[in-house]
């Protein structure tokens, strides 16, 4: 003998109900069969929603009334044959009126009792049974209803009965002794009480119908019919890698549902684990795929991991005192008040240090539960031994569930480490010692975070989803994107990265696509966004809480620069080609720097010197190793190496200037460059990764620009080059009078910078250094005479875009 049940998906309408005849006769051929059905899809919301509008006086009871009565005649009409309508027809219409005139009494009381809500609610499965068994015998069928009433007995806990075992089995003892037809169709989800007063089992409890019958006819398998392929390593509507579970124990399976994996109905493994009756959850609508066995035991498995569940809406109780320590008592008083007051309680956790005791309850029932504890332990709260109870709302629990846990060292490790690397707070920790599950309170907002997050780590071994949000498509954004592109199929292949750019903004547009954004339109999409607000895309970024998310600014704006605390407080990494941040006061780098350190991720700005230069991560690595820098000397701006290794007076130095712009060289106002400025905010940028407090003030700049020079706007700046150029050729006659170039070189020694123009000899380190190059010599305890030197292109769009691409790599990788 087998079971099956059909979930209120699977028989959410005439097309699916047929798919469940076609199964059913399939299943048949194996024997007799009993079906246990759920309601059409959303009737018992839709019933209960009707109850309560009666409650309030709300006449629109009736129509809602109405979409449901049509709703299943419409579907006896798809079902059975025009000449068999009529009496199926007719049970519709009766049961329709039967739930009108309880809700005209719910009405007219305005009241609506736990034994009423029963009562309205159980004609959803009344329903859908009597059609699916008539459908069944005008398919060619026979089939036997049968109502659930009259075989599983109840207490009176309406809402949520308790199943008395043994009068249960008496009963259905009783049925099967006389039960001749192949197959019967049983209601699920509803009982009766000894007085045979409707009850229910519970939202979900068609499951645990289907569970009740299988263990007493002692089946040889009971089938879940639902709309997913079996039970899954995560909920599929959150995490998009989730996978099916092949097979699992039943004490796996009962870690799962308890925690929220919406399959399986909690109480369903019970009836059935003490028969060692299997369980398949197959999906109706992929009836050759395999599901997911539950047995004694399950099948093999690499991960120690099996699945991972949650439960939202709960509160954290926390009874804290010096006057618990070394009492014996105040747990047994807690939970015993707990219990008197009907709560249940979810999760225990309590420090060996018994100073306190956390319990999580269903949050509608903390405010009770607070009343309850602060009477039980008023003495003590008066006398100040104990604090009244302290109420955490707004949390979730996020559940590891595994057999195999417990010849696994490391998970719990590895489990937090991924949850604090990504921002997530863990507010309570809960193991038993079966170290079957591992459970951690997290807050609502960051659990669908928390178990994409989980799931990655144990399970997607394939990649790693990356989140790019970038500011700013000029120059160096576009190229970047352009390279993003270009490596994509490359870093799934080598690294194992999937990186999404799901949000970009420039100073005018912005946009934000969880998916991604398509590289091939990315220009036409953000022409088409919304009205940028930095603030307000800062917003979209922290309310979204991605994991393994990572701002990247390529921009030269203060604006931009000011929100990266925000960003670095919620563990998003930052990637910085924007200088402003690294070189403002010395208080606000430090506090960045501090922040990536506390908050478990990165603050990086390799660009911010020498474009895609190795120099930041050079200097890191000579410090971190224990070197000390001694002395820095570097030729800095890519733009004043170009310059002067152009101009030799044959063209106005104007011209140089204007050429360097074009080919991509310089700022969008070249003063930043020639003034000297830029190159004072690199060389403090690298005093301050040796060490140095340094503040911009503090920096010597020895200029060459005449004052007419920083007047007006761009157009005045050439017109004052122009004017000027009998000064810039005299820079360069002298220079080449004593055989040497013109360097703009900035240095840093014994805690002071300078920057300013030079004359550099042949025998000079800086002198051979042409086109566009950059070159930094670091001076150090292990390099005293002889430099390292890092040297090469720094600057240029492709350049400084391939600088930030590394960046991205290395907080990817965290």
């Amino acid at each position: 003998m087998q079971v099956l049940k059909f979930g209120g998906t699977s028989v959410g309408s005439a097309d699916n109900i047929k798919k469940v005849i076609d199964i059913v006769k399939k299943r048949l051929e194996k024997g007799k069969t009993i079906v246990v059905v759920s309601a059409l899809g959303g009737t018992t919301d839709a019933l209960l929603n009707a109850g309560q509008l009666a409650a309030q006086s709300n006449e629109l009871f009736k129509e809602e009334l109405l979409r449901i009565e049509q709703r299943h005649l419409d579907a006896v009409k798809q079902l059975v044959p025009v000449q068999n309508q009529s009496s199926v027809l007719s049970l519709v219409k009766k049961m329709c009126n039967e739930i009108e005139d309880v809700c005209n009494g719910v009405f007219l009381l305005g009241e609506l009792s736990s034994r009423t809500k029963d009562r309205i609610a159980c004609f959803g499965e009344l329903l859908s049974s009597q059609i699916i068994a008539a459908a069944f015998n005008n398919a060619g069928i026979n089939a036997l209803w049968k109502d659930a009433r009259r075989l599983i007995q109840t207490n009176t806990s309406f809402g949520n009965a308790v199943v008395n075992a043994a009068a249960t089995r008496m009963l259905i003892s009783d049925f099967i002794a006389t039960w001749k037809e192949q197959l019967v169709i049983v209601p699920g989800f509803i009982a009766a009480d000894v007085n045979n007063e409707t009850t229910t089992l519970g939202r979900g409890g068609s499951d645990y119908t289907a569970a009740i019958l299988a263990a007493a006819v002692d089946a040889e398998l009971l089938e879940i019919w639902t709309d997913v392929s079996g039970m899954m390593t995560a909920d599929p509507r959150w995490v998009s890698g989730a996978k099916v579970i092949p097979s699992i124990s039943y004490q796996e399976a009962m870690e799962l549902s308890h925690f929220g994996a919406k399959v399986l109905y909690p109480p369903t493994i019970q009836p059935v684990l003490g028969k060692g009756i299997p369980v398949i959850i197959k999906n109706t609508f992929a009836p050759e795929d395999p599901g997911t066995i539950i047995g004694k035991t399950a099948g093999p498995n690499d991960n120690a991991i099996r699945g991972i569940s949650s439960i939202s809406n709960i509160a954290l109780l926390s009874l804290e005192g010096s006057g618990m320590v070394g009492v014996p008592g105040f747990s047994r008083r807690l939970f015993e008040a707990l219990s008197q007051a009907q709560i249940n309680v979810i999760l225990i956790t309590q420090g060996s240090s018994e100073h306190s005791i956390c319990v999580g309850v269903e949050a509608p029932y903390a405010p009770k539960a607070k009343d309850v504890v602060d009477q039980t332990f008023a003495d003590e709260i008066t006398m100040e031994k104990v604090q009244p109870l302290a109420i955490e709302a707004d949390l979730s629990i996020v559940a590891l569930v595994g057999e195999n846990m417990k010849s696994h060292p490391g998970i719990s490790g590895k489990m937090f480490g991924a949850l604090g690397r990504n921002g997530v707070n863990v507010r309570a920790i809960a193991q038993g010692s079966s170290e079957r599950n591992i459970s951690a309170v997290v807050a609502t907002k960051d659990v669908r975070k928390s178990i994409n997050i989980l799931h990655e780590e144990f399970f997607e071994t394939t990649s790693k989803q990356i989140h790019l949000f970038i500011a700013g498509t000029g120059n160096v954004g576009s190229k970047l994107l352009q390279q993003l592109k270009q490596q994509q199929s490359w870093l799934s292949q080598h690294l194992r990265l999937n990186v999404k750019v799901v949000g970009l903004a420039n100073s005018r547009k912005m946009i934000i696509d969880d998916n991604g954004i398509d590289f091939n339109i990315w220009q036409e999409k953000l022409e088409g966004g919304e009205t940028a607000s930095i603030d307000e895309f800062v917003n979209i970024i922290l309310s979204k809480n991605s994991r393994n998310s990572i701002f990247v600014d390529i921009t030269a704006s203060d604006s931009v620069a000011s929100v990266y605390d925000r960003l670095l407080q919620k563990s998003v990494s930052v990637v910085a080609c924007n200088k402003i941040a690294a070189s403002s006061h010395y208080a606000y780098y430090k506090k960045l720097k501090d922040m990536a350190r506390s908050y478990n991720c990165l603050f990086l700005f390799e660009t911010n010197v020498g474009a895609a230069l190795p120099v930041i991560g050079t200097l890191n690595d000579l410090m971190r190793s224990g070197d000390r820098i001694n002395r820095i000397e570097a030729v800095l701006s890519g733009t004043l190496n170009f310059v002067f290794n152009n101009y030799n007076g044959e063209k106005t130095f104007a011209e140089i200037v204007k050429q360097a712009q074009d080919e991509g060289y310089t700022e969008p106002d070249p003063r930043l460059d020639l003034s000297g400025k830029d190159v004072m905010r690199k060389i403090m940028i690298l005093a301050r990764e040796s060490g140095a407090q340094l503040e911009m003030e503090e920096i010597t700049c020895n200029g060459f620009l005449p004052e007419s020079c920083m007047q007006g706007n761009v157009d005045a700046f050439y017109k004052a080059l122009k004017e000027n150029e009998a000064h810039f050729k005299n820079l360069f006659r002298k220079a080449e009078a004593e055989k040497s170039k013109l360097k703009f070189v900035a240095q840093y020694e014994n805690g002071r910078a300078s920057v300013g123009l030079q004359h550099i000899p042949p025998q000079h380190d800086l002198y051979h250094l042409y086109g566009k190059d950059n070159v930094v010599l670091f001076y150090t305890d292990r390099y005293p005479l002889q430099p390292l030197v890092v040297k090469g292109a720094g600057a240029g769009a492709e350049v400084t875009a391939s600088g930030v691409f590394a960046d991205i790599i290395r907080a990817a990788a965290q």
